[in-house]
């Protein structure tokens, strides 16, 4: 499997005549998702990957930190194209890796897939109705271009070359290890270690159990707590549909009833926050006793950050049989044996877990242009959640802060075959939507208070006050836009390119 999925090695750059139909940026999820679709949804349409990368996987293939787990359920995470079998409904990171290069092998998509290539930019010409896409290839970093009609953006939106690292003072003094779980040591032992967790988030809710089995104590270090909510490993329903069922048919039932049900709690975390606070912290003390309240008692209400999802309740167990703890204070120094609290407590630690979250990297850092002219991507509007106003064909592929990322991943990459095949049926070469003049009110696109969105939120694109400009967070909703709107909505322009003959741009109502 592994010989084959790496077949096109970095060292192939692709000569600078070739062109595509579709470039696809990322052999993620995401990115090998939507190769399925062309397949499927444009036969007629020639297509590549570019993976900056060696390997098939994305942030399955990254992080190698110990414990690493999907924090959404697989049967929402996983294709609907193809059911996820696994017995565990928040997989181990190994899992979904297979799931995803399995997938890719099954449906022939890792021969399109050509590794090691780094897109640095992009420049659009609406007179040949084409983008040009630079790339560096290998190690060496040799310079590629590449042309094609469409460019879809996989890669997500987290920088992959190095995650949020704070500067605390007495760091170069500290003899242990400090580590941030991206850039996971292979050679890191921690069995028998006095272990320290710094952060509260996804990642370190997975690490403090998984390293706790074989550690001498795990301690959780938060500056302020987050909300935890356990959830039981396995879905039995969904077993039972699965003996019952055809296997599309079972997992598409559990996969809407997990979409309803998460969007249920959702709605009820923001129109309620009150009720759903005190349901979560009734399963605190239901899981630990009596005071550890403190240490899962946030002062924003459910949803205005992420909330954390540990499978049957690990966290909690460790916590309770003496394995881990939490603290709640912040960073005075770190000395030599470990961490001074700005409390005076100090916490002897062998090893370090800096799981202080991730930095942002808006198109993965490419340069776009657009007719010569730059784009400023803070300056734009996000259409309908997946292309970005004024910026001719190209989507990006942005999963749901509030659910499944694959769920809208999955719409998007539908949406972009439903809008090639329109302009091939009209014989169009370009689509563009078009920023209105007036009437509509700029937000931030992402509607979370928590610091990795913070940091990075002014060099994100934007999002409207109406649609479809607006980023709902509603897979139902972005059901009916992207499956169920019209393609050629009033705020689509498209056009024809000038070899094609005389420029025809017009906004089709």
């Amino acid at each position: 499997m592994d010989g084959m999925i790496r077949q096109a090695t970095a060292a192939e750059a692709l000569p600078p005549t070739v062109h595509v139909d579709v470039l696809v940026v990322g052999a993620g999820l995401s990115g090998i998702g939507a190769a399925y679709y062309l397949q499927t949804g444009c036969p007629g349409r020639s297509y590549a990957v570019l993976e900056a990368r060696d390997a098939i996987g994305g942030t399955w293939d990254l992080f190698r930190y110990p414990g690493i787990r999907s924090d959404s359920d697989m049967y929402t995470l996983g294709f609907s194209f193809r059911p996820w079998q696994g017995g565990k409904v928040f997989a181990d990171g190994g899992a979904i890796l297979d799931y995803i290069r399995e997938t890719a092998a099954e449906h022939g998509i890792d021969k399109r897939i050509r590794f090691g290539h780094r897109v640095t930019a992009a420049s659009w010409s609406t007179a040949d109705a084409r983008w040009t896409v630079e790339a560096e290839v290998g190690p060496d970093r040799t310079p590629a271009r590449l042309t094609c009609n469409f460019l879809y953006l996989c890669s997500g939106y987290y920088d992959y070359d190095a995650g949020h690292m704070p500067e605390w003072p007495g760091t170069d003094r500290f003899r242990g290890r400090l580590v941030h779980p991206q850039a996971w040591p292979p050679d890191l032992d921690h069995a028998g270690k006095r272990v320290v967790v710094i952060g509260s988030g996804a990642t370190a809710v997975t690490l403090v159990p998984a390293m706790a089995g074989t550690a001498a104590h795990v301690t959780m270090l938060q500056r302020s707590p987050t909300y935890v909510v356990a959830r039981p490993s396995q879905d039995p329903l969904a077993r039972r549909l699965q003996s019952l069922l055809p296997a599309r048919w079972a997992h598409g039932a559990t996969r809407w009833k997990n979409v309803l049900l998460s969007m249920w709690f959702y709605q009820l975390s923001r129109r309620r926050p009150d009720l759903v606070k005190r349901l979560i912290l009734k399963g605190v003390q239901a899981a630990l006793g009596p005071g550890h309240e403190a240490h899962f008692t946030p002062s924003y209400k459910p949803w205005d950050q992420r909330m954390c999802f540990v499978p049957d309740a690990d966290l909690f167990q460790a916590i309770k049989a003496g394995k881990a703890s939490v603290v709640t204070d912040t960073i005075d120094t770190f000395t030599e044996a470990g961490l001074r609290l700005s409390s005076g407590r100090e916490l002897a630690a062998d090893i370090v877990v800096a799981a202080t979250g991730l930095k942002l990297k808006v198109m993965g850092g490419m340069r776009l242009a657009v007719d010569g002219r730059p784009v400023e991507m803070p300056r734009a509007l996000t259409y309908k959640g997946m292309m970005f106003s004024d910026v001719p064909n190209m989507a990006a592929a942005i999963g749901y802060t509030n659910a499944s990322w694959t769920l809208k991943c999955e719409l998007t990459s539908r949406y972009v075959c439903r809008l090639l095949n329109h302009m091939a049926a009209k014989g169009l070469d370009w689509c563009v939507p078009r920023r209105p003049a007036a009437g509509v009110e700029d937000l931030p696109i992402i509607d979370l208070s928590s610091g990795y969105v913070q940091r990075s939120i002014d060099s994100l694109p934007r999002q409207g006050s109406a649609r479809p400009w607006r980023v709902y967070q509603n897979y139902l909703l972005d059901m009916a836009a992207l499956r169920l709107g019209p393609v050629d909505d009033g705020t689509m322009a498209f056009g024809r390119s000038d070899k094609a003959g005389p420029a025809k741009a017009a906004a089709h109502g």
